[in-house]
């Protein structure tokens, strides 16, 4: 099934029929929310609920951009800073929308500011593991290597969607030019393999001169490796003259988000993943 435009006067939004699974089942994604008011969205949102269900898709995820791999979640609060780069951000209305729809809380998700740490602080122990920033060479080699380490990786994450090579590329070659390669880490074993790699940025929604480093993502084959690239990143970020790490877009129940508070980390700002099941 193909992903469809959906709009009403006030409203529009895109539905991709065949989004990740939900609990082991297949499940419906509804994303690129545009509300001009809560009773128009909600109305929209009833109305995309009630063509899936005509194609056999009872369950609908949303705010989502067809899986996690593209934007994903709505804020549902803030601390009143602006928007970080890559960071989602929703309409006024989409919340209300959502729920007057029938659409609940389905998880939980957090970003938080950090200060950067002061030097001396230990490096975990991890035996036989080396990071090294990248040297901004051989990119498209790099972005290979990266697809499969994070597909493996994360394919045990909730509403996880595999995805082939050429999407992947698509998602993070526009990226590159825009990063600093001295943010972007890489784990290596005794034999030179991947072991696991961190994916940071400046946030240049601050502007040329950003005080923020943020920390995006990381993935890793082996306990503890991303402990050790978290404090690589954050040594990386104080000495480069950043002020504070955004720990973004976090799973409230995953490690990450208790080694943000032993960072130091703050929330700025909670989101949340709604979902909707029609009988079945």
């Amino acid at each position: 099934m193909t992903d469809f435009e959906l709009s009403i006067d006030g409203a529009r939004c895109r539905v991709w029929p065949d989004g990740p699974l939900w609990d082991n089942k297949p499940a419906a994604a509804i994303g690129r929310l545009a509300f001009d008011n809560p009773d128009a969205g909600a109305s929209l949102l009833r109305l995309a609920c009630t063509r899936l269900q005509g194609s056999g898709r009872t369950a609908v995820l949303a705010p989502m951009d067809g899986d996690t791999w593209h934007p994903y979640r709505a804020v549902t609060e803030s601390d009143g800073s602006p928007p970080f780069a890559l960071e989602p951000v929703s309409g006024a209305h989409d919340v209300e929308a959502l729920k007057a729809a029938g659409f609940g809380p389905v998880s939980h998700y957090v970003s938080a500011r950090a200060p950067v740490p002061e030097p001396g602080l230990p490096a975990p122990e991890v035996p036989g593991i080396i990071v090294r920033p990248w040297d901004g060479s051989g990119a498209d080699a790099l972005l290979d290597r990266l697809f499969a380490l994070a597909a493996g990786s994360f394919a045990d994450k909730s509403f996880f969607k595999p995805i082939g090579l050429d999407a992947f590329l698509a998602l993070y070659r526009p990226l590159l030019g825009a990063i600093d390669p001295r943010l972007v880490l890489f784990a290596f074993g005794e034999t030179g393999d991947l072991a696991g790699f961190l994916f940071g940025l400046p946030d240049l929604a601050q502007g040329p001169t950003p005080n923020s480093a943020i920390l995006k993502t990381y993935a890793s084959r082996r306990t503890g490796i991303g402990h050790l690239l978290a404090h690589a990143f954050h040594e990386q970020a104080r000495n480069l003259g950043y002020g504070n790490v955004i720990h973004a877009l976090m799973h409230v129940d995953n490690i990450s988000a208790d080694r943000s508070v032993k960072h130091g980390g703050s929330v700025m700002r909670r989101y949340t993943l709604f979902g909707r099941r029609d009988g079945g």
